[in-house]
């Protein structure tokens, strides 16, 4: 993944995060004003550090200490800030909390390492029942909604979901850090630059395109479900890009549930916005994105102790002979006619 500004340095026999004690978060915090009464929760997390901090006065956040190195101030403070306008605009979403002094970023330095962080208030849920077609209508109304205010004007600093940044570049990234043992590589590469080129072959021939505001990583493990309906959380990969992108990941199954899945989210996308039907040629093309993506994003990462733990099966043969056959797959997927509406009334 990349940034624009240049990574901060740690010794090479440790990690940046490895400065993140519970002591040294909870004076961090205290130093903004949050003030722990010293119990303190890790949460799941790979790309940031995320900690569940209780406070003196009885109340709960969420505090999020970022990656060093891996956005800029002004990129952070753009995902804030469209955060908080659409919680302005009443789109359910869990925004930074606004800080002594109007702060939602707070810089500070452990053992030497610096660090910036924001505190969120705690939101629980559960994940949505994606088989129900009447939640998937709920969840098309809810991104209709997002997107209305997402479309509004586009970020300045964010990166942009593409062709080049997240396919071309990815591969670049990967093929720089030498990982691919020798037997894969050629195999991965040729496999890889076939699925990059019906990509581009994708996104050309649906110009010209709406590029919108987006969450960017809506995967159902982003959305929880409340008594009142569904919020989003984690606006980390919020980025410029299509609209399909925040709506395809939540279809699954063969292609006739996926089109009755699609036709249920449209049905409640289109009560708020338009959405122009030439970008469901794009699912398949995102879907390989993601896929490259993921591997740039992982091996770029291995240097941090979560990864490895979390996925000890990256990096090796079978791990790239897998890739290899999954991407001349979606080749295949992708000469393939795009998904079709199923019989949902969107009236």
């Amino acid at each position: 993944m990349t940034s624009d500004s240049s990574p901060d340095q740690a010794p090479p026999h440790e990690h940046p995060y490895d400065r993140l004690t519970p002591q040294a978060v909870l004076d961090a915090l205290d130093g903004a004003g949050l003030h722990g009464d010293g119990r303190l929760l890790q949460l799941n997390s790979y790309e940031n550090r995320v900690f569940q901090v209780f406070l003196e006065d009885g109340s709960a956040i969420v505090a999020k200490f970022y990656r060093p190195g891996r956005w800029s101030d002004a990129q952070i403070l753009e995902e804030h800030a469209f955060a908080l306008e659409l919680a302005a605009a009443e789109v359910p979403v869990v925004a930074p909390l606004v800080l002594d002094g109007g702060a939602t970023l707070v810089h500070t330095t452990l053992d030497g390492q610096p660090f910036r962080f924001a505190a969120y208030p705690r939101r629980a849920g559960r994940g949505p029942e994606l088989e129900d077609l009447e939640t998937l209508r709920w969840l098309g109304r809810f991104i209709g909604r997002l997107h209305a205010v997402g479309a509004e004007r586009p970020f300045a600093t964010r990166r942009r979901l593409d062709p080049q940044t997240f396919g071309h570049a990815a591969r670049d990234r990967i093929l720089a850090l030498d990982l691919i043992p020798p037997a894969q590589l050629d195999g991965w590469r040729r496999a890889c630059d076939a699925a990059l080129e019906a990509i581009d072959a994708a996104f050309a021939a649906v110009q010209p395109l709406s590029i919108i505001r987006l969450h960017g990583d809506c995967h159902p493990g982003n959305i929880l479900w409340r008594e009142e309906g569904p919020h989003i959380v984690d606006l980390d990969d919020a980025c410029n890009g299509p609209a399909i992108q925040d709506l395809w990941m939540l279809l699954s199954g063969n292609p006739a549930s996926m089109r009755s899945q699609l036709a249920a989210v449209l049905a409640g996308y289109r009560q708020f916005r338009r959405f122009d039907t030439r970008e469901l040629a794009l699912i398949e093309p995102l879907r390989t994105l993601r896929m490259i993506h993921h591997s740039a994003w992982i091996a770029e990462r291995w240097n941090d102790p979560a990864f490895p733990a979390a996925f000890p099966w990256f990096g090796g043969p079978g791990y790239w002979g897998q890739q290899t056959t999954q991407l001349h797959e979606q080749v295949e997927a992708m000469a393939e006619p795009p998904l079709e509406l199923g019989p949902i009334d969107f009236d």
